[in-house]
């Protein structure tokens, strides 16, 4: 579901203060986004972009499982088949991963 090393690696790339700025921006960028999806939805090219943003900033902190829906929902997006495209899915997906992200962060930078 997280992908650790990638985790890991943004940390060391951009150092342990930078990390700690980064981590709440990210949540609250997705979150963001998660809510706005049902109306871009309505625009094939507005939900791929969306879309393609989540599964960029997903796979930048490390979150496979998340970015991996995105992309699957990205590419019926960009064929036009938004209506394919399920909201509790990404919204489960995230929360998912956010849990296990945060619950097990420490442990991980501690290793």
């Amino acid at each position: 579901m997280i992908d650790w090393p990638r985790v890991a690696e943004l940390r060391d790339e951009i150092g342990a203060t930078e990390f700690d700025e980064v981590v709440p921006l990210f949540l609250q960028e997705v979150e963001s986004i998660i809510a706005d999806l049902p109306l871009l939805l309505h625009s094939a090219p507005e939900a791929e972009a969306a879309l393609h943003s989540l599964r960029g900033s997903a796979l930048n902190l490390g979150f496979s499982a998340f970015a991996a829906i995105c992309d699957e929902y990205e590419a019926l997006a960009r064929a036009g088949q938004t209506a394919a495209i399920d909201m509790s899915l990404i919204a489960g997906h995230y929360e998912q991963s956010r849990e296990a992200f945060l619950r097990d962060l420490p442990n991980q930078l501690a290793a």
